[in-house]
């Protein structure tokens, strides 16, 4: 089975965000860029189950600009056979990442795509539900375990309270949660091979899928900052002041 693993290139998760002065995002410039931490874990979660006999090929795909290379490097040297790379300039909203996965899950057919719930750069969550849609494939989002047995798998889903375990025919696709696995660390002798494995770099227009915008962002600032707590005597005084602000009767 061919397991297909999208990754976005976002700005490292040690690295605090700053706004552009003039509002219209978040500079990117002379700062630390990495794989998306959940598609980490994706990565990881395809290679054990090639590890355990399921899969027999794993190819990374990412969409974004050249640089973008280097996130699928990170993965073919993590244990990716192989990388896609569709080039764009543009930022590409989440259905148009979507349509592309489509595209280019028709031409490779895998049997199972493995992404991360969200990306922690805009954080929309919603790139694999709308592959699933488009696919008309079963989806297991938020899994926090996946076992895959002869044409199904079977995820456990991270849910509020609790967990919800459901079974997919295959394909199928599956968002990855933070307690799914802890994703290896690269060797230096697999970053080396990794520079030799296949890395094919197409277009949108290549897939015949058009990325155009349908949303436009007015401002980008930054969350107001905290203000600062007030000490009070005595409870008494703690009740008057919740009372003034409504928050008790």
């Amino acid at each position: 089975m061919k397991i297909l693993v999208p990754v976005k290139r976002v700005l490292d998760y040690n690295v605090k965000p700053r706004v552009k002065a003039d509002g219209t995002g978040v500079d990117l410039a002379n700062v630390k860029m990495s794989m998306n931490p959940f598609d980490e874990i994706a990565v990881e979660e395809a290679i054990r189950l090639r590890e355990k006999g399921v899969a027999t090929e794993i190819v990374a795909v990412s969409i974004g600009e050249a640089k973008a290379q280097e996130t699928l490097r990170t993965a073919l040297a993590m244990g990716a056979d192989r990388a896609i790379l569709v080039t764009t300039d543009d930022k590409v909203e989440p259905l148009g990442v979507a349509k592309l996965l489509k595209a280019i899950a028709d031409e490779e057919a895998p049997g199972l795509i493995i992404l991360g719930k969200q990306a922690i750069d805009d954080d929309n969550n919603q790139t694999g539900q709308m592959l699933a849609a488009l696919t008309g494939w079963g989806q297991g989002t938020f899994a926090s375990a996946v076992e895959v047995s002869g044409d199904t798998v079977t995820v456990t889903r991270e849910i509020d309270g609790g967990a919800e375990t459901v079974s997919l025919a295959l394909p199928a696709i599956v968002t990855t949660d933070l307690r799914l696995n802890e994703p290896r660390y690269a060797s230096l002798p697999n970053i080396m091979k990794a520079k030799s494995k296949p890395l094919a770099t197409k277009t949108a227009a290549d897939y015949g899928v058009d990325i155009a915008p349908r949303l436009t962002t007015l401002k980008v600032e930054e969350p107001a900052k905290r203000q600062a707590g007030v000490k009070v005597a005595d409870v008494d005084e703690l009740i008057g002041k919740l009372k003034a602000l409504g928050v008790v009767a």
